[in-house]
């Protein structure tokens, strides 16, 4: 499917063709880090497919399990994620988009999650707290 997103203050917008049986959610530590949330979900988008306007602050992490270097891509004005990718120059083979950035995230549901192990445990159990419509 075709996706269109931008950053919180507008500044990079990205298009591309994303598949949503690909949607995942990440609760490995890094992503719970580099959220400031208890996961991330992302969705791959070839290199081929992916368009962006704008450019991107890069900052590489060395990831906890494998070792190997990761560009976690974000808005050097407003710091929304935006993706992540292997470190190279030139178009890159895939890109990690943050759903939360994507103007259809309603429609890209996760089908799995990956790093289970470091999910926090209130994760699933949510029912009951209290749910408000607006700022309680």
């Amino acid at each position: 499917m075709k996706v269109t997103g931008a950053c919180h203050c507008g500044a990079i917008t990205i298009e591309g063709e994303a598949d949503p049986d690909k949607v995942g959610i990440c609760h490995c530590t890094d992503c719970q880090t580099g959220t400031g949330s208890a996961f991330r979900v992302s969705v791959p988008i070839e290199g081929s497919a992916f368009k962006m306007k704008g450019k991107p602050t890069d900052y590489i992490k060395t990831t906890a399990d494998s070792g190997r270097p990761r560009v976690q891509a974000f808005c050097g004005t407003c710091g929304s994620p935006i993706y992540s990718t292997t470190p190279g120059e030139g178009q890159q083979a895939s890109y990690m988009v943050r759903v939360g950035i994507l103007a259809q995230r309603d429609q890209l549901m996760p089908k799995k999650q990956n790093w289970f192990r470091s999910a926090r445990s209130w994760v699933c159990s949510m029912d009951g707290i209290e749910k408000n419509q607006k700022q309680g």
